[in-house]
């Protein structure tokens, strides 16, 4: 019987990479019918299989669509006030043109916090261009830093979307997995950010120019560096507080409000809010502006919603069928640690399909029942190994290695030489980070 499962569990998730490489149906597609498939052949009861889909889909979206939405907006009123572009020039004022992979690597990597990979980008590679006409360097030297940067906190570092999926799934702490990533985060966009960059630029040249992007902002004035320091590293702070609140010194009544405070959907949309005032009316947006812009950022938002909807609700089938139980059983035969069967499990989904949001989402599922029979287990650096193996080899199928080889003018060849490298040594070194930080806590 666990054989059997084990099969049909591996059908179903062939039927999620054929849907979105083969017959080009959306994940949320995908999913959905593979579930079904896998619900059906496990014997699931057909009175069940509707009501543990919907379970499981609601679970995830009821504790993320908050964060999804408000995290959207504040990185649209980011990227339209000039504030991310603030920052960059901050870093590249401070540390001058020698240092220039160091201020970039820091760019993204504080930018990235807040905002989705592909707007951090975009906000981001007008300056790369810039400064690559000025400097008359090699692109990858400048850009692959800021794509490291970007990346490694789109991967593992909440209020990230996969980041907080998996953080529900396995019940982990969120202040423990905020504090934890950004430990192993930044070490490891310096080794496949500045320190690639450097090697890699001597021996790919690329042929091709870069897209001309350009950050159309909304207004005439830019915001100040300290202001935009502080609507991108707000969230940040709050959420912090849940990890530091508990042991302080204080009333209950107050530690209760912390707590509050620092929850992801309150501390994103008091930060919302303080990007409304300082962004937007204090910079000359009126109000009619201001909800056009919020509006125009969360239509985008739809895809993305269903696709971890679908991966929870596929999460779910995965336990209902008795799955979990199969795996836990291979996993103790194979005498491999949950968290390095989180990371060959999300690692093979995310070649397999090429999105980090599908394979995290699905390892977690496939990993989360297993996890419910141990003891001991570091849920807190389950979340980062998870997000580790979503990383890794970014390739064809992949709407990531599409975007940076357009805006960075590369050949396929040389995108998979700089994008593809860079974000295999992100995989690794991440979960090696993650590895060792174990030993210790």
């Amino acid at each position: 019987m666990t054989l059997y499962l084990m099969g049909i569990t591996v059908v179903a998730i062939i039927i999620v990479i054929l849907g979105v490489s083969w017959w080009k149906w959306h994940a949320f597609i995908s999913l959905t019918v593979a579930s079904l498939f896998l619900a059906i052949f496990a014997g699931v009861p057909m009175d069940k299989i509707v009501s543990a889909y919907e379970t499981g889909v609601g679970t995830v979206l009821g504790h993320l669509i908050g964060i999804l939405a408000l995290g959207t907006i504040l990185g649209k009123m980011m990227s339209d006030s000039g504030a991310g572009m603030q920052v960059a020039e901050f870093f590249i004022k401070k540390f001058g043109a020698k240092n220039l992979p160091w201020a970039m690597l820091l760019s993204g990597f504080i930018i990235g916090i807040p905002v989705f990979f592909e707007v951090g980008l975009v906000i981001l590679l007008p300056l790369v261009i810039a400064i690559r006409k000025s400097a008359k360097q090699n692109i990858l030297l400048i850009g692959i830093p800021v794509l490291a940067g970007l990346s490694i906190v789109h991967g593992l570092v909440p209020p990230h979307p996969g980041a907080m999926t998996a953080i529900g799934i396995y019940k982990a702490n969120l202040g423990k997995v905020l504090l934890y990533s950004l430990i192993i985060a930044f070490p490891t966009a310096v080794i496949a950010g500045p320190l690639f960059a450097k090697w890699i630029h001597k021996r790919v040249k690329p042929e091709g120019e870069p897209a001309i992007v350009r950050v159309e902002t909304k207004i005439n004035q830019l915001p100040g560096t300290g202001v935009s320091f502080l609507i991108i590293l707000l969230p940040v702070i709050l959420m912090l507080l849940t990890l530091v609140a508990p042991y302080l010194s204080m009333p209950a009544g107050l530690e209760k409000f912390l707590l509050f405070i620092g929850s992801p959907v309150i501390a994103l949309l008091i930060s919302c809010f303080a990007a409304y005032f300082f962004l937007g009316y204090r910079q000359g947006m009126d109000k009619t502006l201001i909800k056009k812009l919020t509006e125009e950022c969360l239509m985008p938002l739809a895809s993305i919603i269903l696709i971890i909807g679908a991966g929870g609700g596929f999460k779910q089938i995965l336990i209902e069928s008795g799955v979990g139980n199969a795996i836990a059983s291979m996993a103790d035969q194979l005498s491999l640690s949950p968290i390095v069967l989180a990371f060959l499990v999300a690692g093979l989904i995310r070649i397999a399909t090429g999105s980090a949001t599908v394979s995290l989402t699905t390892a977690a599922g496939i990993v989360s029942p297993v996890v419910a029979h141990m003891s001991g287990v570091n849920l807190e650096l389950l979340v980062i190994a998870t997000g580790a193996g979503s990383l890794m080899f970014s390739h064809v199928n992949d709407a990531g290695f599409w975007l940076v080889k357009e805006y960075m003018g590369l050949t396929v060849k040389e995108t998979f030489k700089t994008w593809t490298v860079m974000e295999t040594i992100l995989s690794f070194v991440a979960f090696g980070f993650t590895l060792l930080l174990s030993a210790f806590i």
